[in-house]
């Protein structure tokens, strides 16, 4: 059984729960992921995002320009609250006038933010939150996230569809439903720009990701619900769902959003 879609936002709802105003502009304009060359780059921030994703650290990146005291003052802010976050997050300092960062520059959209600037990496390698200009020690706790947030922020960084399937061992109809996403995910048009993300609903780490996603953390049956780049809900079916119903809803954000234009990486879903 599957229902018409209950939600009511039209927002990046994955980043209205963990991020401010200068991170919902990244996360709508950020460049494309990284290339095979860039990926390959060696600087010490490629080496110390790889280094975090591999540990399933987080990595907490000091961007600057310059040497000023308001500088000094906040890298000291920085330091300070990374001495007592180890064994959650590895931290590392950039200088946004360094040529060998050129890939992280580029790929996380540095340049033209304020300064100085902290940005939070998920071990997924999204960002989840930034702290430009002035912030304090406690503030960088914000940054984690749950690993469902950090998964759909990634898909949402790669602008791929995003199918969630919120479901357990005592929902109903959870066959139904993962048969219709494994369908669609399996479909040659879709299967490159769609990305499934499993969620338990009873999971407390996940409750505040379910609530943004207006989904009932007492659910009795499987929900999956379809987010489109650059992060809007479109669609939330109860129980079964089809390959057909997915692309239905696909189809009908594409005309909405970018009439004969392109979805997916670029767009609003895929082509």
């Amino acid at each position: 059984m599957s229902r018409a879609p209950r939600m009511k936002r039209s927002a990046m709802v994955v980043s209205l729960v963990v991020l401010g105003v200068w991170m919902t502009a990244f996360a709508t304009t950020a460049a494309p992921p990284a290339t095979a060359s860039a990926a390959a780059d060696t600087s010490p921030g490629t080496a110390a995002i790889e280094k975090a994703a591999k540990d399933g650290k987080y990595l907490f990146i000091f961007f600057f320009e310059g040497q000023d005291a308001h500088t000094a003052a906040m890298k000291g802010v920085f330091q300070t609250a990374m001495a007592k976050m180890t064994e959650r997050a590895d931290s590392i300092a950039i200088s946004v006038e360094d040529p060998a960062e050129k890939p992280i520059l580029d790929k996380f959209s540095v340049r033209g933010a304020p300064m100085p600037l902290v940005l939070a990496i998920a071990p997924t390698g999204a960002p989840t939150r930034a702290f430009p200009k002035r912030f304090e020690e406690a503030q960088f706790q914000q940054a984690f996230v749950s690993p469902c947030t950090a998964k759909c922020m990634r898909a949402i960084m790669d602008r791929h569809l995003l199918l969630i399937c919120v479901q357990n061992g005592k929902t109903q109809f959870n066959q139904e439903a993962t048969q219709g996403v494994e369908a669609f995910k399996a479909d040659a048009q879709y299967a490159k720009v769609t990305e499934v993300v499993m969620s338990n609903p009873t999971d407390k780490a996940e409750q505040s990701f379910l609530k943004a996603l207006e989904v009932d953390p007492q659910t009795t049956t499987a929900v999956t619900v379809l987010v489109t780049p650059p992060g809007a809900p479109i669609a939330s079916f109860e129980g079964a769902v089809t390959k057909e119903q997915i692309a239905a809803k696909v189809a009908s954000a594409q005309s909405g959003c970018c009439p004969g234009g392109k979805c997916g990486p670029g767009g609003c879903g895929p082509k």
